[in-house]
């Protein structure tokens, strides 16, 4: 009866670590697959200009498509993004730009870290 026990035990364990290296094994093909993406808000206040790029296979190349996008020399990347969103909340006296999971999450806390006064201007998300 012991020995049957026992051996059930191993079967068990034998079993869980099977299907823990078979989830592992697809977690990192997942990871692997997932394409890694960069986008970027760029702006300038004064003039209000804003630029935007998503997308992009390098972060120097988003950075750089923004400022194009921006149409103002003196355009500023105000935030970067990888895989995600980002907003940019502006009001009379502040501004904040944030990253979040989605658009909604990204102009939530850009909004909330800028004041009463701000509003959303520009969002942009990688996938």
């Amino acid at each position: 009866m012991r020995r049957l026990a026992l051996i059930l035990a191993l079967a068990s364990i034998a079993l869980t670590l099977t299907a823990t290296a078979s989830m592992s094994a697809s977690a990192k093909k997942d990871k692997v697959n997932r394409k890694t993406v960069y986008g970027a808000i760029a702006w300038h206040r004064e003039t209000s200009s804003i630029g935007y790029s998503y997308d992009l296979p390098t972060a120097r190349q988003a950075n750089v498509n923004a400022l194009e996008n921006c149409g103002h020399a003196r355009c500023e990347i105000v935030i970067s993004i990888t895989n995600g969103c980002a907003a940019l909340a502006s009001g009379r006296n502040s501004h904040a730009a944030k990253k979040g999971n989605t658009r909604n999450e990204a102009e939530t806390l850009a909004l909330k870290a800028c004041g009463k006064d701000c509003q959303p201007i520009a969002w942009a998300c990688t996938r």
